[in-house]
């Protein structure tokens, strides 16, 4: 049996057939992915991990890379809204993610983050820490390589078992393998269509995936929330708070980097507060005629991080090094024989 093939027929039915609502597709991923929480490595590790408080993995670095001050500035001044997950229009396609979803990447540590943005000699690099508040969960691609199959061979649906333990081998080597800028547009097709059903349709609800950081060398983590789970919550920011960001100064000697945010906080008028009564109740009716909302406009998704403002860096990229595996390329010259095609 050809252990690619279901790989293989699934991936052309997205290609081929059809892309969206696709039930061939659908079907397949369910019987692959139905008590995948109950499934475990042979040597005895889940498929399915819990992130968050409480738990090993409840912090998470982002990196961003940026060319202007200008825009590092605004990303300073106000972090949650540009340092976490992009907003839809400038969500570029990924492995787990088509363009026009935002999905946040991030690592276990800074120098994983920032290996996996891949920034170009010459610019800046914001990293910025965020905590999980709340209980995700994600499979991890490094378990599904190693999945193992325990039910007995006269067990009358093994074979799909094992059919099912093959195909998930081979997820885990699609997703893990870098996004290059010669792939073919429909490379990551299959791999971004697993990874909504995984978000939105599995039986076992799915947050996101965790794999090791390639970039870094292998030993790092690698996270991607899905969109369901990639919202940051809110700086609480007060009313009137005008917030400025300065990437350095000049002085005698030149230019100075020196990072800095600074909010200015409206006075408090103490009057004004003193005879504030506090209203019984809210007509939210005519809030709403006053501020008329477009639903899509409203996110309803629950928070799952939360930057940490103080524990935010920036890195300008000095020098770039790589771990290579050299191989000489071998050369022969021979005289050809009739009949031998050499």
């Amino acid at each position: 049996m050809n252990q690619t093939m279901d790989w293989c027929n699934f991936e052309n039915s997205l290609k081929t057939e059809a892309r969206f609502f696709n039930r061939t597709a659908a079907n397949h991923l369910t019987s692959i992915f139905h008590g995948i929480s109950e499934l475990q490595t042979r040597d005895g590790r889940p498929l399915v991990v819990d992130a968050g408080p409480g738990t090993d993995l409840h912090t998470l670095y982002r990196a961003r890379v940026f060319q202007s001050d200008e825009r590092l500035e605004a990303a300073l001044a106000r972090p949650d809204l540009y340092l976490g997950a992009p907003p839809a229009p400038f969500a570029a396609a990924g492995r787990v993610n088509a363009r026009g979803i935002s999905v946040f990447y991030g690592a276990n540590n800074r120098r994983a983050a920032i290996a996996e943005v891949r920034p170009p000699l010459g610019s800046q690099i914001a990293v910025a820490q965020f905590e999980i508040i709340r209980k995700l969960r994600l499979l991890h691609l490094t378990a599904l390589s190693d999945v193992r199959v325990t039910e007995s061979l006269s067990d009358f649906g093994l074979a799909g078992r094992i059919e099912g333990a093959v195909f998930l081998r081979l997820l885990s080597g699609r997703i893990m393998r870098p996004v290059m800028p010669d792939d073919d547009p429909f490379e990551c097709l299959a791999t971004q269509a697993i990874a909504d059903f995984l978000a939105t349709e599995a039986s076992v609800p799915i947050d996101g995936i965790i794999s090791p950081s390639l970039e870094s060398g292998g030993a790092d983590a690698y996270v991607a929330l899905f969109h369901k789970a990639a919202r940051v919550e809110a700086l609480n920011v007060p009313e009137g708070t005008e917030i400025s960001a300065s990437t350095g100064y000049w002085a005698e000697d030149g230019w100075v980097e020196d990072y800095e945010v600074v909010e200015k906080i409206a006075p408090l008028d103490k009057d004004v507060h003193e005879n504030e009564q506090e209203p019984e109740s809210l007509d939210f009716t005519a809030i709403a005629k006053a501020m008329p909302l477009d639903p899509r406009d409203v996110d309803w998704r629950e928070a799952s991080l939360r930057i940490v403002p103080q524990n935010i860096e920036v890195h300008r990229v000095k020098r770039a090094e790589f771990a290579t595996d050299g191989f000489t390329v071998k050369r022969h010259r021979r005289e050809k024989r009739a009949g031998i095609d050499r």
